[in-house]
């Protein structure tokens, strides 16, 4: 009787591996936006503008702002109208920029996410916490490498990297015990 459960549960398995590779492809990026949403080809490039309550749906994470212009790497016939999308080249969001990715946000006045080079910069006034806030970095500039869980936050004179963390167990020595009274006090 365990022969064919065993079987039946390698099928399942096998199955759910089939099904799995053909849906392992990275979901679409989506952009919506309230307000106007605009493109314009070059023979290279093709560059969208998107207005107003912007969100952008993509392969494990969520972007939010106010004004975004994404830079695209366009293929197909140069002489189209409209140029087919290739490979991102640039987003840059700004206006009450949110990304949620993970375990983690950030949020800022300005956000340039650079795909091909894996790595996402944020300015004016940039913040990127863990939700549990276990951690918080600030600074005036921050820049975040995919992959690495690298984050770089370059401080200058006037303002400073911070990066707040859980607190650290005390590792000072034990107050001194006083003598019970009536005892020898030892020096």
């Amino acid at each position: 009787m365990r022969r064919p459960l065993s079987l039946f549960a390698a099928g399942i398995s096998l199955a759910t591996s089939l099904l799995r590779a053909q849906t392992d492809a990275p979901p679409p990026t989506i952009i919506e936006c309230s307000g106007v949403a605009e493109t314009i080809s070059s023979d290279t490039e093709t560059i969208a503008t998107f207005r107003d309550q912007v969100v952008v749906t993509g392969n494990n994470i969520k972007l939010t702002c106010d004004f975004l212009q994404v830079v695209a790497i366009r293929k197909g016939d140069p002489s189209a109208t409209l140029g087919s999308y290739g490979h991102f080249k640039s987003l840059v969001a700004t206006g009450r920029v949110r990304i949620v990715q993970g375990d983690r946000e950030a949020t800022c006045g300005r956000a340039e996410v650079f795909p091909g080079e894996d790595r996402i910069v944020l300015s004016e006034d940039p913040v990127v916490r863990s939700f549990d806030d276990e951690y918080i970095a600030t600074g005036p500039r921050l820049v975040l490498y995919r992959g690495q869980r690298r984050a770089v936050i370059e401080g200058n004179e006037t303002e400073r990297s911070r990066i707040v963390l859980p607190a650290i167990k005390d590792l000072g020595f034990d107050e001194p015990s006083t003598p019970a009274a009536g005892g020898n006090a030892q020096p």
